[in-house]
């Protein structure tokens, strides 16, 4: 699987609320680190984010690879449950097993226009806890 299959398949799973077909892209022992959440399973990471998500639209800019590791860049237009809008542009580092599987996913994206709404909505984030 090429990095922008892998990519599109990733966004488009995500953009559904589709939790089957994200987790199918990552080994069972995967963790995610995302600025919000911190490090989590990523079993455990996206029913969190997919309860947090009203709406989500994502639109993928580009995708970089390497032997083990694509970078995917996009714009994350997150919509909260309570129907509070908030986006970023956002870089999503994969790394890959020798199954093309995802075993480690690193978030990287400015939260300040994000970090405030998250918190009221959710009561609190990684870095500050309710």
């Amino acid at each position: 699987m090429t990095g922008r299959t892998l990519a599109g398949g990733y966004l488009t799973a995500l953009e559904r609320g589709d939790l089957a077909g994200v987790l199918a892209l990552f080994h069972p022992d995967a963790v995610v680190h995302s600025p919000l959440y911190g490090p989590l399973p990523a079993a455990e990471f996206y029913p969190r984010l997919l309860a947090d998500t009203g709406r989500a639209e994502l639109r993928l800019r580009g995708v970089t690879q390497g032997e083990r590791l694509v970078g995917v860049w996009f714009r994350f237009d997150w919509t909260l449950p309570s129907g509070t809008e908030t986006g970023f542009e956002c870089v999503d580092m994969l790394e890959l097993d020798d199954a093309g599987l995802i075993t480690t996913l690193r978030i990287f994206y400015d939260t300040a226009t994000t970090r405030a709404a998250f918190e009221r909505e959710t009561g609190g984030s990684w870095h500050h806890p309710a």
